[in-house]
């Protein structure tokens, strides 16, 4: 276990890359989005304002899930660190970054709940469909995203560890024909109501409940690949 730890120091050596970058980035586009709901209110739209900002601090996990193997898997390597121990002391680090981000994204619904918006009517955090499920249904919901699409970035880079770019190329070219696939045949079959309404019944806690499985075979398929692969 201690040697677990002192993977997450090894990942936490660099902060920005965990900590700073999606602070960063979460605080210039909840500023910038806050800047366009104050324009807008003041034009006489009532609202209320909802935007897309919030989802840009938890893309930012995808290079940083890359970043993890591709940059300091070599250096773990070298330092007589198990692949065991390297997978699961970065799944722990990478559990700390959406555990502060989810608690960022739940505290700040709270306050735009308490001030109608920022006094602008419009919601960064508080998204009606993340928020019905109260403020640790939204906090749950964003940790299991921030680690989804970390995952994703982690998988990625140990497929192309592994097997080089184009078998990940291939992969990814693959996935995109079979969402085109799906795409088509709801189209087809003209259900697209149909899913939008399981969609909505779902709800965010049962959304991030599919994304637990998601995540987790993911991750189960990165430790299998990461035990073969070459730093």
């Amino acid at each position: 276990m201690n040697r677990t730890v002192n993977v997450v120091r090894m990942q936490l050596i660099n902060k920005q890359t965990f900590v700073w970058v999606p602070l960063i980035v979460l605080g210039a586009s909840f500023a910038m989005s806050l800047v366009i709901y104050a324009l807008l209110h003041s034009s006489g739209l009532p609202g209320p304002f909802y935007g897309g900002g919030s989802q840009a601090p938890i893309w930012v996990l995808l290079f940083v899930g890359i970043s993890s193997l591709t940059l300091t898997f070599p250096f773990s390597q070298a330092m007589s660190v198990t692949r065991r121990e390297f997978f699961f002391g970065t799944m722990l680090a990478a559990a700390l970054c959406a555990v502060l981000l989810a608690a960022v994204f739940a505290i700040g619904g709270i306050i735009e709940d308490a001030t109608d918006g920022w006094g602008v009517n419009g919601y960064f955090f508080g998204l009606d469909w993340v928020v019905e499920d109260g403020p640790l249904g939204a906090a749950f919901f964003y940790f299991v995203m921030a680690m989804l699409i970390f995952m994703v970035g982690f998988w990625s880079a140990t497929i192309y560890k592994r097997s080089g770019a184009l078998l990940l190329t291939i992969v990814w070219v693959g996935i995109a024909a079979l969402l085109l696939v799906a795409i088509w045949a709801i189209t087809r079959f003209e259900v697209w109501g149909e899913v939008w309404s399981f969609a909505v019944d779902l709800g965010a806690v049962g959304f991030a409940a599919w994304g637990v499985l998601l995540t987790l075979l993911l991750g189960a398929i990165s430790y299998l690949t990461l035990r073969r692969t070459v730093p």
